[in-house]
């Protein structure tokens, strides 16, 4: 039995007479069916522990099938990618591509027989502390359920919504202004409509990196614009992953002499790419990582694209014009296309209520990496670690073995207490 207050009786009251009765969930509300909601919501099945997943989207791996470009491949090997309980295929290469991993997550799907509820956007969340449960709000937005709210209430919140749930546009004086083509980097799939064209692409992390590359592979004409230091790392190092030589290394040297070590082999092999216009920051790649969880560059081949001249680096953008842009150094030039590899961000602030303690208004965990997984009354969050997939890997493990104990207790509880009034 749960002991629900005065004031959440008339709440389910009120509920009901607008035939909107909560539904309960014996077990855990995920919010996110990517690849975090779905590591966990298996981790949990896994341990006898129930769930639901709610998904705005109209599938698993929304940014993954909507929102990349066609050339994209993990950056790092599929052993540090793959979720809990079940490995990639031993076929897969060892970058395996953007179709591979979402043929990885359908299949990931079916062999737990996770069936989320799509469509279902959260518009709320909160704790009702009388219940001592949560309250989780959606709209149904399909074809046969139009705008149906519905209100889930469990023991336990699942956030795994993702640290790329909106896309981030700057807003940059001109854009309204702007003849050519402008688009969120979200927006791009292959460089065959751009052949010949002047593309400026806004931002140098490893997304730009590569669109950059894309345009350049399709024979466009493609300017870079690299807005502040950054770490450039060759993909691989004597045939291996850097991230895994760094893993290795790491755990032997301290973390300075890691980053030293990638830093001069990075200048053995790229050069120096400070000649390019990459300045590095005063902190090494790792460490940065481990600070801010900002991802050095995996280099698949931009730089020397850069070398031979077919990407032009270029400043900080400081306005759009009606045919092209105006620099922070005043010099202007005309580009076809603008696209802005500008990043994402989390959402959880929009919906995420009273939890400011345990969050930041970045809508990350301010407890960092490894510890930022739970919260207090039963919340938690997975992948919003800035650790990527292997660390929403480790959330989902630490998650589900957390509940699994609250879960197992409660059930003993209950089972007592029925054996006692029978």
């Amino acid at each position: 039995m749960l002991g629900f207050s005065s004031e959440s009786r008339g709440k389910e009251a009120h509920d009901l007479f607008l035939n909107r009765m909560p539904v309960w969930v014996d077990g855990a509300i995920i919010v996110g069916a990517g690849p975090s909601g779905m590591a966990t919501a298996a981790c949990l099945k896994e341990k006898g522990v129930p769930s639901i997943l709610i998904e705005k989207a109209e599938c698993i791996g929304s940014l993954w099938k909507h929102r990349t470009y066609d050339r994209l491949h993990l950056h790092i090997p599929k052993e540090f990618c793959e979720l809990p309980l079940m490995p990639f295929p031993a076929s897969y290469p060892t970058y395996p591509n953007r179709q591979q991993f979402l043929d990885y997550l359908e299949a990931y799907a079916r062999h737990f027989d996770l069936q989320p509820h799509f469509n279902e956007s959260v518009q709320s969340a909160h704790y009702d502390r009388d219940a001592e449960v949560w309250r989780v709000n959606t709209v149904t937005c399909g074809k046969s359920n139009s705008n149906k709210v519905e209100e889930y209430t469990a023991r336990w919140l699942i956030v795994a919504s993702g640290e790329n749930a909106e896309i981030v546009m700057p807003k940059l004086p001109g854009m309204k202004e702007y003849q050519g083509d402008l688009m969120h980097s979200s927006m791009y799939k292959n460089g065959s409509e751009y052949v010949g064209k002047k593309v400026l692409v806004v931002g140098c992390g490893n997304s730009g990196m590569e669109i950059a590359l894309d345009l350049a592979n399709f024979n466009a004409k493609p300017s870079l614009v690299v807005r502040g230091p950054v770490h450039v790392l060759p993909r691989e190092i004597f045939g291996r992953s850097t991230f895994s030589v760094a893993v290795k290394l790491m755990r032997t040297f301290p973390v300075w002499l890691t980053d030293w070590l990638l830093v001069f082999y990075t200048w053995l092999t790229l050069g120096n790419v400070a000649n390019y216009g990459f300045n590095r920051p005063k902190e090494g790649p790792m460490e940065l990582k481990h600070k801010v969880g900002k991802t050095p560059i995996l280099d698949v081949g931009t730089v020397n694209k850069i070398k031979s001249g077919h990407i032009k680096v270029v400043p900080r953008v400081t306005s759009l014009t009606n045919n092209g842009v105006r620099f922070e150094n005043g010099l202007t030039d005309s580009y076809d296309a603008v696209i802005l590899a500008t990043g994402y961000r989390s959402n959880v602030p929009r919906w995420l209520k009273g939890e400011e303690k345990f969050f930041s208004v970045d809508g990350f965990p301010k407890r960092p990496s490894p510890n930022g997984w739970k919260g207090d009354d039963g919340l938690y969050a997975v992948g919003l670690g800035r650790k990527g997939l292997l660390g929403a890997s480790m959330d989902a493990r630490n998650i589900a073995e957390d509940i699994r104990k609250s879960y197992e207790s409660r059930q003993l509880a209950e089972d007592r207490c029925g054996n006692h009034i029978r």
